[in-house]
């Protein structure tokens, strides 16, 4: 088939249209090529068209006034090659490729305009040369997973008084030599990133307001970098993103509300930091780690949950960042005069204004910090043992363990006796259905290390995908590392681990919580210990993907289901606890019970028993409740009639 554009003007043609309609057409529906020719459209509709809406090309130029573009096979509008164009106060909407595609050093200025619905960029931005103007213009619900703005192999794009909303990124400049200038303008409702920054690329944006994102800014990698000044990001999960030694410099930026961190530096990213404010965080305001040798002047943190500023882990030569009069308001001041007579922190606490390890290139001494939170009391190991002996069932685990404390206890002795010590790998695997006391035995664990000395705590922090794994690029490591970091000297207890390596993973984040979590297992080996946790089959499938993850632990501990006479025990346990006692008949009758009760996916095992327990203990409420003047007798006593239904 023919492509026949609708109007075509060639060899320096001028035509004017005047409120026409070029609908239908078997190619481009304005087609302009070549040396001085040039079209000017006022008032026309450009649609149902099978290819580019408009194609500017070789030289040739064009302005749009009051025009729309729109259900087309293939681009919106089209430049290649030198094409100068000029859309002022038109709209270019319904498209499923690019609204605008620019190439090979052409110029388009956009002015009033909209651009809606768009199935991959809104402006695509090519090559050396080429730039994009676009002023009080609104770009909008695109409808793939594109950035609405792509500037890329050297090209430019400004953006002056915009508004970019309900897309999945916003701006993407990434190669050396590409450039984006944005002056106040709006960002919002970006589902992932509202600014990236790669490659070498260059971002500068002033007087610019982003809300709604998962990420406000992220600056990629080394060469990349820009501005963000007087800019304000509310409601983002982190407001700005360095790394990989991408250096921007951020003056005069407030982030308000982000659910992660205001400011997160890692991996080598540099930054300098000047009058930035955070307020309201859920999390940091500044989280710096790595060593990372950011610069930070006359910052302040305002009601941050985990803390104003976290620095975490010097670098290797024992620098990080650089901390000048900054404040938070759980704080004295960080870097004044104050602070100056005060004694640096030890490099193991963490508290206070500076978390982790204090910054030793910071310009004062580090302010006195809070007290640490104090570690639960230590048991003894053995106190320890008893609990886990009186546990209901679980023989086989109950070996396993006391295996792995007596090699760690044997361990320590040969070490004191100057002789060498077998290796322990302390990480571990549980496997079994629900509520077969995985994590009852992951905390006791943790007790019997700690009071072994092999862990400083031995605390429990429990988490599942949801608590490892964002919704965003970049938002998983950090979550990890928080969730690695708050279980410091205790265990990390990951639920259901299987489900971070789902088998049909396709763009799953989780492959990114599994490789953050062993990089931190290895360089972080003796601060943590981690246990890995869920369905038999699952966590097989897991472990035998994952032969990173498989390597760092040390053997898999099997928790079997509880049989009947087991589930009695535990409802056994459970009156006795709190003062009820089981009349003539019922213990036998709960063992039919759980003997008939059908122990598909939805069977809890202990947690099963004390269910139904509590139903009994509520049905034994409602049959006294009836009585005028009960007894101890019927007050204690729990009968069969007690016993719920079977489901």
């Amino acid at each position: 088939m023919r492509t026949i554009p609708g109007v075509a003007v060639r060899g320096g043609g001028r035509p004017r249209l005047d409120r026409c309609r070029v609908h239908h057409a078997a190619g481009a529906g304005l087609s302009v090529t070549g040396d001085h020719s040039s079209l000017e459209a006022l008032g026309c509709e450009i649609y149902e068209i099978n290819g580019s809406g408009v194609q500017i090309a070789s030289r040739a130029a064009a302005v749009l006034t009051d025009c729309a573009v729109h259900r087309v096979t293939g681009n919106g509008v089209t430049l290649d090659t030198d094409a100068v164009l000029t859309l002022a106060d038109c709209r270019v909407h319904d498209v499923p490729e690019n609204a605008v595609d620019l190439r090979s050093r052409s110029v388009l200025t956009l002015t009033r305009s909209e651009v809606a619905r768009f199935g991959r960029n809104g402006l695509s931005v090519w090559d050396p040369g080429t730039r994009v103007d676009a002023h009080r213009c609104e770009i909008h619900d695109g409808t793939g997973d594109y950035p609405a703005v792509w500037v890329s192999d050297g090209a430019t794009a400004v953006l002056e008084g915009c508004r970019v909303h309900d897309v999945p990124d916003a701006l993407c400049v990434l190669d050396r030599g590409s450039r984006a200038d944005v002056v106040d303008s709006d960002l919002s409702q970006v589902r992932n990133i509202a600014v990236s920054v790669s490659g070498g690329a260059t971002a500068e944006l002033d007087d610019c307001r982003i809300s709604g994102a998962g990420r406000g800014a992220w600056f990629r990698d080394h060469g990349s970098g820009g501005t963000l000044a007087n800019c304000t990001i509310d409601a983002a999960q982190t407001g700005v993103i360095v790394t990989k030694g991408a250096d921007p410099l951020i003056e005069r930026t407030t982030v308000t509300s982000p659910t992660e961190a205001g400011f997160y530096v890692s991996a080598g990213g540099r930054g300098t930091f000047q009058g930035c404010r955070v307020t309201g965080s859920e999390g940091y305001g500044f989280h710096i780690i790595d060593g990372c040798r950011s610069t930070l002047r006359k910052c302040r943190t305002e009601r941050c949950a985990r803390g104003g500023f976290e620095f975490a882990q010097a670098g290797a030569d024992g620098e990080g960042a650089v901390v000048e009069e900054c404040s938070s308001d759980e704080s004295t001041q960080l870097g004044s005069p104050a602070a100056a007579t005060a004694p640096p922190a030890p490099a193991t606490q963490t508290a206070g204004l500076l978390g982790g390890v204090p910054s030793p290139r910071s310009t004062t001494p580090a302010a006195p910090e809070a007290a640490p939170e104090p570690a639960p009391e230590t048991r003894p190991a053995d106190t320890v043992l008893a609990d886990l002996d009186a546990l209901v069932g679980l023989a086989s685990v109950k070996r396993e363990v006391r295996a792995l404390t007596d090699m760690i206890e044997v361990g320590r002795r040969r070490q004191e006796a100057g002789l060498k010590a077998a290796s322990v790998r302390r990480h571990l695997v549980f496997t079994g259905s629900p509520g077969t006391g995985k994590t009852t035995v992951a905390r006791l664990y943790g007790e019997i290390l700690a009071a072994l000395g092999v862990l400083d705590r031995g605390h429990l922090v429990e988490v599942s995908r949801v608590d490892l794994v964002g919704e965003h690029i970049g938002s998983t490591a950090i979550r990890t590392q928080e969730a690695f970091d708050r279980a410091r000297g205790g265990v990390l207890f990951i639920d259901e681990a299987y489900a971070l390596s789902p088998e049909d993973s396709g763009r799953d984040f989780g492959r990114e919580a599994i490789d953050t979590l062993v990089k931190l297992m290895e360089d972080h080996r003796e601060a943590v210990v981690v246990i890995v946790a869920g369905y038999t089959t699952e966590m097989e499938r897991f472990l035998s993907v994952n032969p990173g993850v498989a390597s760092r632990f040390s053997r898999t501990i099997t928790f079997s289901d509880y049989d009947p006479d087991e589930l009695l025990r535990i409802v056994e346990q459970q009156a006795d606890e709190h003062e009820y006692r089981l009349g003539p008949g019922t213990g036998e009758a709960l063992h039919k019970y759980f003997t008939a009760l059908p122990k598909g996916p939805a069977f809890g095992n202990g947690r099963t028993a004390r269910q139904t327990f509590e139903a009994m203990v509520e049905r034994h409420a409602g049959r006294v409740a009836q009585l005028s003047a009960p007894g101890t007798e019927e007050l204690t006593l729990l009968y069969p009639e007690d016993l719920p239904a079977l489901p």
